[in-house]
């Protein structure tokens, strides 16, 4: 359940003043709903007083030309009706698609504005499920839960105000249901929120289980971790029914109670009614019409109940997709441009576990258009001190800079524009191989995007595709092998043209020749820049103009490649061991 933790979750407060917000930006779709349903409904209280009246004039011996009368308008009345709740059912879907692409957006916005250390602490499962499961029971509440639940309330408030027009002492028959559904209601309120959350939480465990079982596959295989694999899926899945079975036993309990009140309100008429026309406090047919009233109250609440559930699924949803908005900003903008493209480091010191750093009191100075490459043995703190160096993350203590002005503290476009990050890990979105290359630059002529492709190798692989670089690549597409999409990844960043560039292992799934080819290729495209690259292969920190030996979380070695072989300290121990020596 970390992961829940990780991403939080609104609070109802939070939830309610959202909807109200945003049903309120949409007042006039809300309005349509509401007038064409009040319309329907009134139109739909005719024919039972209708009704009451013919039971009347029968009664009293009227002419049939009356009763013909009161025939057509009952007539007329419901296909008003029929005609109105079809207008009112559009009015409502609109204002349903209305509301859920609002929601939506906004947590495209809250998924996209999320910093990148929060994402990676919390893994894919919860998201992937707040973005799948969570978004789908919110469509569901939004495209009919609301519209229905706003006619539900206004049709049994627009009856109950009938009944008490035609005769205000049957009323209180009709009112009978309340205490009851009243009881079950809250009784269910108050447990559901807290049971549907837990319920979402345990689809993100799950899911995250299941896709770390998958993308570790062959792992999973070399490794013989079928069985443990096995076990915790199992476990999870029990967990997930546990949740599911919790609210599942809710509605058990909460539908059938709610539902067998319904006969309450026809009971309560029938009963106190005849006692009230015996007694001559109302007619035979404000008794009838009363009767019908309350049998017509019966859809609405079922309707109201039935859709309380969905909208508790929904408001938990809701819940979580607004949660994400109340993830703390890893960054404190600031007015300041800087001055210049010097990149520093000053006394920097960072930790993912509180207590254990992984870079400890690191200084660096880049010199604009200087060549770096950091080294060292794994798990040395390179590739953390390249995210720092990229604005990725923000240390824990120190400072990292460029022109003077904190990384943290420049808008993200700005920051992006200036230092570009490519890692050892590439995405291939669905779409042309032509809009994969142009993603940061989607104004890219043809004649940019095929440079672009030249200066990493990787044009002539793009021409031969069936398309060209309208081809189709990604899901649905033709697939890209690994070395293939890296190329990709570098071709967006020549077309980006940020001045300091860091490269994480940017030619790791390339073959040793392949990768020395496109580094050279690479080296012309990346004169008159700044570039860090932190690399296993010692080949890149030969051509660089200083190397950083990293040990332990510090920096142990600064300098030339040729004066710390001289030296012939850990620098000069990898480049011997990176020989065979």
């Amino acid at each position: 359940m970390a992961q829940s933790q990780i991403l939080p979750v609104a609070g109802g407060r939070q939830v309610f003043t959202h909807v109200k917000m945003v049903m309120a930006s949409r007042r006039r779709e809300l309005g349509a709903v509401l007038g064409l349903y009040f319309a329907a409904t009134t139109a739909g209280l005719i024919p039972p007083r209708m009704l009451g009246s013919i039971v009347t004039d029968v009664q009293n011996g009227a002419a049939v030309s009356r009763i013909d009368l009161l025939a057509a308008a009952i007539a007329a009345a419901l296909l008003a009706q029929s005609v109105l709740i079809r207008f009112g059912a559009l009015a409502g879907a609109r204002l349903g698609e209305a509301l859920l692409a609002t929601f939506r957006e906004e947590f495209v916005d809250g998924v996209l504005g999320l910093p990148l250390s929060v994402v990676e602490r919390a893994g894919s499962g919860d998201l992937m499920t707040r973005s799948s499961r969570d978004v789908n029971s919110l469509s569901l509440a939004a495209r009919q839960g609301v519209p229905a639940v706003l006619t539900a309330v206004l049709t049994v408030s627009l009856t109950l105000g009938a009944v008490a027009l035609d005769s205000p002492v049957l009323v209180l028959p009709c009112l009978i249901v309340v205490p009851p559904v009243w009881a079950v209601t809250r009784w269910y309120l108050r447990l559901a929120p807290a049971g549907y959350l837990r319920e979402s939480a345990s689809w993100g465990v799950m899911t995250d289980s299941l896709a770390e079982t998958v993308e570790g596959a062959r792992t999973v295989e070399a490794l013989r971790l079928g069985q443990l694999r096995r076990q915790r899926a199992d476990a999870d899945i029990r967990a997930c029914y546990a949740a599911e079975r919790y609210t599942l036993r809710l509605r058990t309990i909460f539908w059938p109670a709610a539902e067998a009140s319904y006969v309450l309100p026809l009971f309560g008429v029938l009963a106190f009614g005849g006692v009230a026309y015996l007694n001559g406090w109302c007619t035979l047919g404000e008794v009838t019409a009363a009767a019908l009233y309350a049998r017509a109250l019966v859809a609405p609440m079922d309707q109201l109940i039935q859709w309380l559930n969905y909208l508790q699924t929904g408001t938990a949803a809701l819940s979580r997709l607004l949660g994400l908005t109340e993830v703390p900003a890893d960054r404190r903008p600031g007015l300041a441009a800087p001055d210049d493209s010097q990149l520093s480091a000053e006394q920097v010191s960072h930790a993912y576990v509180p207590g254990h750093d992984v870079l400890r009191r690191i200084s660096l100075d880049v010199r604009p258009g200087e060549r770096i490459a950091i080294v060292g043995p794994s798990g040395a703190g390179k590739s953390t001190l390249g995210r720092l160096l990229a604005g990725v993350h923000g240390p824990d203590r120190g400072r990292v800079s460029i022109g003077g002005v904190p990384l943290i503290e420049l808008p993200l476009e700005e920051l992006r524009g200036q230092i570009a990050l490519v890692t050892q890990e590439h995405h291939i979105f669905q779409g042309s191989l032509r809009d994969n290359v142009t993603l940061g630059y989607p104004e890219a002529t043809d004649a940019a995007v095929a440079g672009a492709l030249a200066a990493v190798d990787a044009l002539g692989w793009a021409e031969a595709l069936p398309c060209g670089l309208a081809t189709q690549v990604g899901s649905g597409g033709i697939r890209l092998s690994a070395s293939q999409a890296q190329q990709i990844a570098l071709a967006r960043l020549v077309l980006a043209d940020p001045h300091t560039l860091v490269l994480d292992e940017a030619t790791s799934l390339l073959d040793p020749r392949s990768a020395r080819h496109l580094e050279q290729s690479l080296s012309a495209v990346l004169d008159g820049r700044t570039v860090v690259a932190i690399a296993h292969r010692l080949h890149t920190a030969h051509d660089a103009d200083r190397v950083i030996v990293m040990e332990d979380g510090e920096i142990s070695e600064s300098g030339p490649h040729h004066d710390l072989l001289v030296t012939g300290g850990a620098y000069a121990a990898l480049w011997q061991s990176w020989h065979g020596k």
